[in-house]
Formats: C-alpha cells, sequence, structure tokens
C-alpha cells in the first residue's frame, strides 16, 4: 500500500483532447440557446483555423491538477495505455504535480483521445472510452476522494470504490457523475449517491437523474437530496449555480467576466473541483461557492480545460476585488 496521505485523491478516466477550431459552421439552437446543435455541410471539405493539443485532461485530471493549484497535495486514479500518448499524459500530471502512482498502465491498449470541434465560444466533443480492465489501488486513506466520469462497462469497478468508501468512513466523498454514470441510473449507483457528501450536475443532468422536466432548481435539489447526498450543488451555466444542504439553499451568481469567454471546456469541472477544495481547506459551503465561479471564469479564457486553472493567491486576489453583490445569497 503507498504509504503517503494525499488530501484530494481523483478517480476517472485520462484523456487528450484535440482542438479543431472551425473556420466556419452553423448553429440552430431553441429558445433562450437551449438544445443547440452545431451543423456542417455533409460531403463537403471543411476548413478549420487550428489544431491545439492538450494532454492529460478529463472530468477527474482537471479536478486533480485544480486541487494541485490551489495548494492541496494531490493525485489521480486512472488508466492508460502502453503508448505514446499514455506517456505524455504522464509527463503533464507530474507537471503538474500530481500524483501519478495510482495511474495503470495497460500493455498493448491504446489512451483515450478525444476531438473538440470548436466553434466560437463553444464545442462538441467526440469521445472514445477504451474499455481498461481497472482494478481499483492500494492506497493509504486520503482526505477526500472526487469521483467523475468513467467510461462503460465499469459497474464492477464503482462496486470496488464503494466497498472502498465503506471500509473508510472517515474519506470525504465528492461526487460529480459523468455521462456513463447517469446512464447507469440511480438504482444502480445509489450507493455512490448516498454516500456523497457534495454531489455536482448541471440542471440537465439533473432532470436526466431524475427523469423529469421540472424546471425549478431548488425542487431538483431537494429531488436528489432523498438518494443521499448531504450537499447538492447544480449549476447553471452563466445563470449560476445553486447548492443545498439540507438546512439552506443558496443562489451564487457567476464571476464577472473581464471579456467574453473564449472556449468553454471545463468549466464546470472548474466550479465543481474547486468548490471541494475550499471545502477541504475547511471553509464554510457559503465562503466555498465565493471561489468556485472564479475558476470557471479564468479557465473558460483559454483552450483547454487547465490552463486557466488559478494557483491560490491569483484566485484570492480576484475574491479581494469583487463587488459586494458577489456573495451566495440564501434563497
Amino acid at each position: 500500500m503507498f504509504s503517503k496521505q494525499f488530501d484530494f485523491v481523483a478517480i476517472g478516466d485520462i484523456t487528450t483532447d484535440a482542438f479543431i477550431k472551425l473556420h466556419e459552421a452553423s448553429v440552430n439552437c431553441d429558445v433562450n440557446r437551449d438544445n443547440c446543435q452545431i451543423c456542417l455541410n455533409f460531403g463537403d471539405k471543411i476548413p478549420y483555423e487550428s489544431v491545439t493539443v492538450v494532454r492529460a485532461v478529463g472530468n477527474s485530471a482537471n479536478a486533480a491538477v485544480a486541487a494541485s493549484r490551489l495548494g492541496l497535495s494531490s493525485a489521480l486514479i486512472a488508466d492508460i495505455g502502453s503508448d505514446e500518448n499514455g506517456e505524455e499524459c504522464l509527463k503533464a500530471l507530474a507537471t503538474e504535480k500530481v500524483s501519478e502512482k495510482f495511474v495503470t498502465t495497460h500493455r498493448g491498449m491504446e489512451t483515450n483521445y478525444h476531438y473538440v470541434l470548436w466553434y466560437e465560444d463553444d464545442r462538441t466533443i467526440l469521445v472514445k472510452h477504451h474499455d481498461y480492465p481497472r482494478a481499483f489501488p492500494k492506497i493509504k486513506a486520503p482526505k477526500w476522494i472526487y469521483l467523475s466520469s468513467i467510461g462503460n462497462n465499469s459497474e464492477k469497478y464503482h462496486e470496488d470504490i464503494l466497498a472502498y468508501l465503506t471500509k473508510n468512513p472517515e474519506v470525504k466523498f465528492a461526487f460529480q457523475p459523468g455521462t456513463f454514470q447517469i446512464e447507469l441510473g440511480v438504482e444502480k449507483m445509489k450507493g455512490l449517491y448516498s454516500r456523497a457528501d457534495i454531489f455536482f450536475v448541471n440542471k440537465e443532468e439533473a432532470q436526466k437523474i431524475l427523469k423529469t422536466k421540472e424546471d425549478d432548481v431548488k425542487k431538483l435539489m431537494a429531488m436528489l437530496h432523498t438518494f443521499g447526498p448531504k450537499i447538492i450543488v447544480i449549476t447553471d451555466g452563466p445563470r449560476g449555480a445553486y447548492a443545498y444542504d439540507d438546512t439552506n439553499t443558496f443562489f451564487m451568481p457567476i464571476y464577472p467576466n473581464p471579456k467574453p469567454p473564449y472556449e468553454r471546456t471545463g468549466a464546470g469541472d472548474a466550479f465543481s473541483s474547486t468548490l471541494t477544495v475550499a471545502l477541504a481547506k475547511g471553509l464554510t459551503l457559503e465562503e466555498a461557492l465565493r471561489w468556485a465561479p472564479i475558476n470557471s471564469m479564468s479557465v473558460v479564457q483559454y483552450i483547454g480545460s487547465q490552463k486557466g486553472l488559478l494557483p491560490e493567491k491569483d484566485l484570492l486576489d480576484y475574491l479581494s476585488k469583487a463587488s459586494s453583490d458577489y456573495k451566495a445569497r440564501k434563497i
């Protein structure tokens, strides 16, 4: 067993993102810019402006990097293939002072590689999660575990994670479910839901989990709370975020952008991981809610989900310059 106790251990898939900046496309949306679709002419040669490759990303990898930059000892539990892409991901983690001791390399397999179709300030991601033979490593119980997106055919692996959390009740647990974890359904994931100290989803994900068209965020949080998480956080893009802790319901506005978003990948990860880190540092939920939007604001000013993640001193500098109305408000 690895003897060091980490402050923050993230669990989830790691990948490389190749950002393909499109020269032209059309975007069709419903009213209020909901349910948008990017459209390209089928059969055409589509011009693009540039390709930017970003290593060692993914919901959990992003969270591990955020924690490291904010001053916590951080590690990632993930799986990669025995290829150049995997080697580059390990180098990127090391550069960010994220321990790669629990990243398992699988001989003869490829490392995940995603293509991001980037147009204007938003993107569509083409994803492929390889089916690794995952096994939970032997580690000393960290202070916090942060679980996010893992690919298909990982139901047994989630059972192993739950068994570890059950065996180590002192470990705080943050859960930001990815697509497959949401699709597994509440019944198969109920142990992880009920074990969560804090649970993160966006509004659309909450509706999907609950199989409802309910639009009232307060009602959505109350419904999710019945599954057992101690704190529910629902993000709603540029409209802000909400949190519920069984006593109080808070609304938190976004941190005002100094300029329009450049590229939105990783904004949700930045919010969720930064809030978790703030709680790990001993802040109250109200205080942590003031930290989280600052990292989201910074991330969307850059290409990719990690370049804009802030060290603590820079985040606190933004916080010191915030207006008096930048605070969590009870609703």
